[in-house]
């Protein structure tokens, strides 16, 4: 997939989230408990945010929620202001573990979205393999994911949620699980997509140099039930590279995130 078929509109728009007074609680009947309290949250089309907050705070819980998977117990999210109620296609996320099938080849576990839509295995692959060619994988689709490192497992995994041309990406920790160097390889790969392909992202991390580096907007969550306790813009011009990292401006952001996420915690 290039620019070109992009821009011919073949992706659809990005779309507005909006969270109203949203309540989400979980465990079982006899011990529910609030991981989200009374959340109001917009998020402007095409936009890459990115949530930080303390380990168990809900943030996980915010993207399931978004995604569908998880109802709400009071309040509501809208995605260009139709109520969600239901997963679909144009919610799409991605896990910190891939979920991709073993026996399938790459090409097919990033066909798969279509194939479940009933398109024909040519036209599909040849989406796929644009896809691939887009996330840096080129000539990987006859591979299995077992002969795949865990960077490219993830290229694999981005590729097949965008087959689906999702309006909003959501993302729960993609790269913690990857070493120093692929990670920022990832994070950049990430930003030249979301240049290309019009989605929101909604990205949840709990590294503080990565929000910074990859984010337009940073939202700090409480600990559980989790509230909002700061919106940060992050007003580092792109694109972002490891000397940015390194600018005083980003260092005494860096600081301000720190403070924030120990009082959160």
């Amino acid at each position: 997939m290039n620019a070109d078929v992009i821009e011919a509109g073949a992706q659809p728009r990005a779309a507005t989230v909006g969270l109203r007074a949203l309540t989400v609680d979980v465990g079982p009947p006899h011990a529910r408990v609030s991981a989200l309290r009374d959340v109001d949250l917009d998020v402007p089309a095409g936009q890459f945010l990115c949530v930080l907050g303390p380990s168990g705070c809900g943030k996980s819980t915010l993207l399931a929620a978004i995604a569908g998977h998880v109802a709400a117990a009071h309040g509501q999210i809208e995605v260009d202001g139709l109520r969600v109620d239901r997963p679909h296609p144009e919610r799409g996320l991605v896990f910190q573990q891939h979920t991709l099938f073993p026996w399938k080849r790459v090409v097919d576990n990033v066909a798969f979205g279509l194939k479940m839509k009933g398109i024909d295995v040519a036209a599909r692959r040849a989406q796929a393999s644009e896809l691939l060619e887009l996330v840096g994988l080129r000539g990987y689709g006859s591979h299995y994911p077992a002969h795949l490192s865990g960077g490219m497992l993830q290229r694999v995994e981005i590729a097949r949620v965008l087959i689906n041309r999702p309006r909003v990406l959501l993302m729960d920790e993609p790269f913690a699980a990857l070493d120093a160097q692929t990670r920022r390889n990832m994070q950049t790969l990430l930003l030249d997509i979301w240049s290309k392909v019009q989605t929101t992202v909604v990205f949840v991390t709990h590294d503080i140099d990565e929000a910074l580096f990859l984010g337009e907007r940073i939202v700090m969550l409480s600990r559980q039930p989790a509230r909002i306790l700061a919106d940060l813009e992050v007003p580092f011009a792109r694109p972002r590279t490891d000397e940015s990292t390194l600018d005083p401006a980003f260092i005494a952001m860096k600081r301000q995130c720190l403070a924030l996420l120990r009082d959160a915690a």
